[in-house]
């Protein structure tokens, strides 16, 4: 949480029920409704985790909208279902897929990529310069948990490459910081 108050770019890396989405989430919509940026941006790559759900009918939302669950769970928490139904139907909330994000200047903004360890270091290249003035960005992932081919995720890579650059934090969890069931922790070292 600190590092995203204090960074315009943060990086939460670590295994799955540590919080990593949840706390983004939460950032966000405490900086929307202190009015410190205009809207939230929601991406993550629609990839399927081991199962092919096939051609999803309807509009990019609808079809993007069981990716994007996780993301929806959490605002709903913090602001209610009434109050995102209204900010996605106005816009404050935006769904943007990875692929149309390029080009983007993202200005006044709160973006959160998601799941980024089913990103390939060119697509997360191209997602941090859409980072604007006045904007903060996090990235998620577990990048020992991707869905890609091996080597494909690029991830671990950037995370290496920004470590050293400032004004980016790269907050590494651990299984100590699971906050989910007990068993999730054992399960993760097991596994």
């Amino acid at each position: 949480m600190e590092a995203i108050e204090t960074k315009p770019l943060t990086l939460a890396l670590g295994p799955a029920g540590t919080g990593k989405t949840y706390l983004a989430i939460a950032c966000a919509v405490k900086k929307l409704e202190l009015g410190k940026i205009d809207r939230i941006i929601l991406s993550r790559p629609a990839i399927e985790a081991g199962e092919a759900l096939g051609y999803l009918p309807g509009t990019m939302e609808e079809k993007m909208s069981p990716y994007l669950r996780p993301l929806y769970d959490a605002l709903s928490d913090r602001m209610g279902a009434k109050r995102l139904r209204q900010y996605l139907s106005d816009g404050t909330i935006e769904i943007a897929p990875i692929a149309y994000m390029r080009g983007r200047t993202l200005n006044n903004s709160f973006v959160v990529i998601d799941e980024a360890q089913n990103c390939t270091y060119g697509q997360i290249k191209m997602l941090l310069t859409r980072l604007g003035w006045h904007s903060h960005m996090v990235i998620t992932g577990d990048p020992d948990q991707t869905d890609l081919l091996p080597g494909m995720s690029g991830l671990a890579d950037i995370a290496a490459r920004l470590d050293r650059v400032s004004d980016i934090e790269i907050v590494r969890l651990g299984p100590q910081d699971v906050v989910r069931h007990p068993l999730v922790a054992c399960m993760l070292a097991a596994l």
